[in-house]
Order: C-alpha cells, then structure tokens, then sequence
C-alpha cells in the first residue's frame, strides 16, 4: 500500500476546517499547538479565539500582563502552557526580534516547544520533514503496521519517529502531519473506530489479528495522589472576602485561590475551625459543599470542599466579588464563584 498517498487523500476529503490551518504563521500556528495539547479541538477553539482576538501578534502577547493572559487561559488546564507561551514569546520579541527560529532545532531551544510542537511548526511553517509524535500517531502505526513497543518508554518514541519519517514524502510534510494527527483525531480513534469505513482495512495489522483495543501498547501506570483542599470563604460586613496568588511551584501556579486548609483526609467543621488563622472574631462557619467535589488533574485527584466563615469587621486585605471575578482562578474554584455569587 502507498500509506502516505492513502492517508493524504483522506485528509483532503474529511478534514476538519479549522483557523490555524489555514495559516503558515509560526505564531498562530505554535498557539493552537500549544493549546491542543491534552486538550480537544472543541474545548480548544474558543480559547484559540480569544487569544488571538486578544494577542493578534508575538508583540501584543509578548507586552501583556500575565494576569491577564492567565484569565484568558483559564479552564484549558495545565497552566504552565501559559505562562511558557508568555515567557517565550517575551524571548521571541527580545532576542529574536519578533521572528521565529526557522528550523526545528532551533525552536526546540525555546521554552515550552517540545519535539512535538517544534516539529508541527517547523513542518507546518517552514516544509521542514520532520515528523510529529503524538498520541494520534501512536495509535494510527502502531495499529496500521502492528508495532507493539510499549510508548510509555522514551526509545519508542524514537522507532515511531524513525517510521513516519520514512512514510512522509519530503515534499509535503505539512499535509503529511496534518493528515496522520487527523485520521487519528477521526478515523482511528481510542476506543470502537469504525474500521470497516476504514482506509487501511485491507493492510491494517490490527484489524486483521484483533488487537484493536490493544494497540498501541503502554504498560507504564501513572501513580494518582490524593489530596484533601478546604477552601475558606471569609465574609466581612462589607461582603469582601480573602483570595490570594498561589505562587509556589506546582499546580496552578500564579492563578489565584481562596486560604486554603490542605488535610490529610476529609475533616469536619471543628478541625478546620482549630486552623483557621484570622484575627477577626469568627461569627460561623458553614460547609458549603453537601457533596464531594473531586477534581481530576493527570497526576492528582483533588477532593474539594467549600467553608464559609463569616466575621465581624472589616477583612485585612478583603477584596470585593466585583474584583475578584476579573482575576484568573483554576477552573474548578471559578465555577463555585459563578454559582455562590451568580456571577455570568
């Protein structure tokens, strides 16, 4: 079979018309690839939207403030995508004058520009034939030619890479990749792909042996932690509360959260009173969350529980809801604001 031929015109048929492909611009290019990472285009759309109604250049997004672009970030997740996007293009415009490297080793010298990414621009922009690895180009070879090294190890990546470069015709390496990440995107997906609408039913190892649902292969398991947060929502006779920035390293760095009390398992009203640490006179404290929340991160789940603690006086550093609402929050604490203060 002539896959690469194959899969192209499958592409120019199916293919999904979306901004960014229809671009060789390094910046609109590196953004959406920078925003797609563990992140599906639908979700990811509107944030490409946004940032480019926002920052149309490298310039304007090398001169905002990263406040700003944390707030247009939020809900797309592992944020320190943004603040690597900020930064790099801070770098971009400095040293570079506004123009990216050319060329993939170059970009691959720049902060948060993976293999994956520097690939996708320098093919994208530049027709550099340098093949993308991602999770859609695991799973369409390792299916369509029945590789069964296991990708969590870092060598695999190497033998896929060394495949697609030689299935990638060198004149068209933008429509190779793009093509490859989308039949795995459409087509060839993770769970129940309709391989009898398939291009590759005829040659595809899996198919033929049965190994659909065991291909690609990845035996390495991510260790989960668990972690307990109880956020306190002070309340003051203004109706100010207390945020801050969470500025040590780890998730949600730099975006903003309620004090936090960090416990060992879930607790009650009386231990989380035994270490609150406010100066005004405590008037209650109510739970605010009936029911678990649990938030899903890749390597953590977050168990969740909200507590109101109303005061007398006036908070130290209290801050209205009108404020508060224009600062960048992790998603999850977002969408208790919007419901506990009906906030749209």
């Amino acid at each position: 079979m002539n896959f690469s031929k194959q899969l192209i015109k499958w592409y120019l048929e199916n293919k999904r018309e979306l901004p960014w492909r229809n671009t060789t611009n390094p910046y609109l290019i590196w953004l959406s690839e920078i925003m797609l990472q563990q992140t599906r285009v639908a979700q990811g759309l509107p944030y490409y939207l946004a940032f480019t109604n926002a920052f149309p250049t490298v310039f304007d997004l090398a001169n905002a403030n990263e406040e700003k672009v944390l707030k247009l970030w939020q809900g797309l997740g592992y944020y320190s995508r943004a603040r690597n996007l900020h930064l790099t293009a801070q770098i971009i415009v400095h040293k570079f004058g506004g123009v990216f490297p050319n060329n993939y080793n170059d970009l691959l010298e720049l902060k948060g520009i993976g293999e994956y990414t520097a690939a996708a621009i320098a093919s994208f922009s530049f027709q550099e034939p340098v093949p993308v690895v991602d999770g859609n180009v695991f799973r369409v070879l390792a299916r369509v030619f029945g590789i069964e090294s296991d990708i969590s190890l870092s060598k695999t990546k190497n033998e896929f890479s060394q495949l697609a470069f030689q299935l990638m015709p060198t004149k068209q390496p933008d429509l190779f990749n793009q093509a490859i990440m989308e039949f795995g995107a459409l087509q060839c997906v993770p769970k129940n792909p309709n391989c009898q609408e398939c291009i590759f039913k005829q040659s595809c190892f899996a198919l033929q042996k049965k190994q659909i649902e065991k291909l690609p292969v990845k035996l390495k398991k991510i260790k989960i932690v668990k972690r307990y947060f109880n956020y306190i929502i002070y309340s003051d006779s203004a109706q100010n509360t207390l945020v801050k920035k969470r500025t040590e390293r780890g998730i949600w760095h730099n975006l903003y959260e309620f004090p936090l009390i960090e416990t060992q398992k879930n607790e009650n009203v009386e231990a989380i009173k035994v270490n609150l640490n406010i100066k005004n006179t405590i008037v209650s404290i109510t739970e605010l969350t009936h029911h678990e929340i649990i938030h899903k991160l890749s390597h953590q789940h977050l168990n969740i529980k909200f507590w109101r603690v109303t005061v007398n006086g006036a908070l130290q550093d209290g801050i209205s809801v009108k404020k508060m609402v224009t600062l960048p929050f992790p998603i999850v604490l977002f969408n208790f604001i919007e419901k506990e203060w009906n906030v749209l």
